[in-house]
């Protein structure tokens, strides 16, 4: 349903008017197909909130521990939020090796990842646009360094819709606390509400009131939920253009569907054991994160079109050695069984997994000395991301950050790009997924953006 300056909108003959009207049909979350053959058919994000360093898990910069502890000389365009006072270069604690028949440089701690390095994509050119952990989180995520903008999920599921009426298109699987900038993250923005991110609280139930109370049998349930649609369908009738509304009546009834399909899924303890030990579950450092990976591999496979992990603690601006190998530590395992499994279950050929954070980190510090304590600031200019599956150029590496780490210097491309070609492999044209909205039609990339053809198999 369109509302009248919707309808005026479409039917005016300017060249630079000529939306589409948007089309009622059976449900907000039917299949839809997309504007391109697609080569992914739902997405993974990992989201490592926080920021990890590049430089101490995929970039590997051996000039850099040269100049270890020796006076940083700041650039011009270095963006920093603790410019002031003394600062000095900080070379990596780690190890590095080349793994897989590709070569990809890890980090020693990540003895598991190797495994799988050939199906990986290394990105090692784009570069953000704030240093400021929310608005950098909101920037990864929707496009906009600003409240109120969709999330990428949020539009995936608008352009394509779910492959299963009875979950969410979206789902996010955070930890018990909300990364910076909270829900705002998976928001639907000034998209329909159907299209926002449903999260899945990682201990208890994973959606409050999904069970009935006690004594309420599931037919009563059912003649209730009944009566309330005759009401709100007799007041939508009155007022066609309220969206809420009916957003409201299809929540409803997809909470009901919800409650036979949600339980049996996210109860990964029903899984075989070598599912479970694949994924680090049951081991106190990896279990946490092992089990919403499973949730993940488990959503994916019954239909849901996005889902979004997350991970913080990777802020480290001091003691980064022993912060930074913990996290590791901790998703290492999880991100190696989630890969292998999709692949054993024939998905990740059209899924696209993608292990992020919201920027990069510099190659100084200025909070504390050497040794042991250093670690390092924000940095916009450099940072390291992956994928693998969905059509993306296995066992590569694209791109490349300069001999410190600190800008990226080869296939660099804005965070619009990224998000352009991730739409790409769904099938979707970010200037043709649109949404008229305070006067223009609006857009993920925000005013347009290019492919990153190097990233595409």
């Amino acid at each position: 349903m369109i509302n009248r300056r919707q309808f005026l909108y479409s039917m005016a003959g300017t060249a630079g008017a000529l939306a589409v009207p948007q089309q009622s049909f059976a449900g907000p979350l039917d299949p839809k197909k997309g504007h391109l053959p697609a080569k992914a058919k739902r997405v993974i994000m990992l989201f490592m909130e926080g920021a990890p360093s590049h430089m101490d898990t995929f970039d590997p910069k051996p000039a850099l521990n040269k100049l270890h502890m020796k006076e940083f000389v700041k650039e011009k365009k270095f963006k920093s939020n603790m410019e002031s006072g003394k600062r000095y270069y900080v070379g990596s604690p780690y190890m590095f090796r080349q793994t897989g028949q590709s070569g990809a440089w890890m980090c020693e701690h990540f003895q598991e990842l190797e495994k799988v390095a050939d199906d990986i994509c290394f990105y090692k050119g784009a570069q953000a646009e704030s240093v400021n952990h929310p608005t950098a989180c909101y920037h990864m995520n929707t496009g906009n360094k600003f409240i109120g903008d969709p999330g990428i999920g949020a539009w995936v599921t608008y352009g394509l819709g779910s492959e299963n009426p009875d979950l969410p298109g979206f789902v996010i699987l955070p930890e018990l606390n909300y990364p910076q900038g909270g829900a705002a993250n998976w928001s639907n923005g000034y998209l329909p509400a159907y299209f926002q991110g449903t999260p899945m609280r990682p201990v208890g139930s994973p959606i409050l009131d999904l069970n009935p109370p006690k004594g309420v049998a599931r037919s009563t349930q059912k003649a209730n939920l009944d009566l309330l649609t005759a009401f709100n369908k007799a007041h939508a009738g009155k007022h066609p253009d309220h969206g809420d509304l009916k957003a409201r009546m299809e929540a409803y009834q997809l909470a009901y569907r919800m409650q036979d399909q949600v339980p049996e899924i996210v109860n990964v303890d029903n899984e075989q054991q070598h599912v479970k030990d694949m994924y680090g579950i049951g081991n106190k450092v990896t279990d946490s994160f092992g089990r919403r990976c499973l949730l993940a591999r488990r959503l994916v496979e019954k239909g849901v079109r996005f889902v979004e992990v997350y991970a913080s603690g990777w802020d480290s601006h001091d003691y980064l050695e022993d912060a930074h190998k913990k996290r590791i530590q901790g998703v290492d395992k999880p991100i190696t069984g989630l890969l292998q499994d999709l692949k054993q279950r024939g998905l990740l050929e059209d899924t696209l997994v993608i292990f992020t954070g919201e920027f990069g980190r510099s190659p100084d510090n200025g909070v504390r000395g050497g040794g042991k304590k250093a670690g390092r600031d924000h940095n916009a200019t450099g940072m390291t991301m992956w994928f693998a599956g969905g059509g993306v150029k296995a066992g590569h590496t694209i791109g490349a950050t300069d001999e410190i780490g600190l800008n990226a210097v080869e296939k660099v491309h804005p965070i619009k790009d990224v998000h352009k070609t991730i739409l790409h492999l769904m099938g979707l044209d970010d200037n043709r997924l649109t949404f008229f909205h305070a006067g223009r039609n609006k857009q993920l990339s925000q005013v347009g953006a290019d492919i990153i053809p190097e990233l595409i198999a």
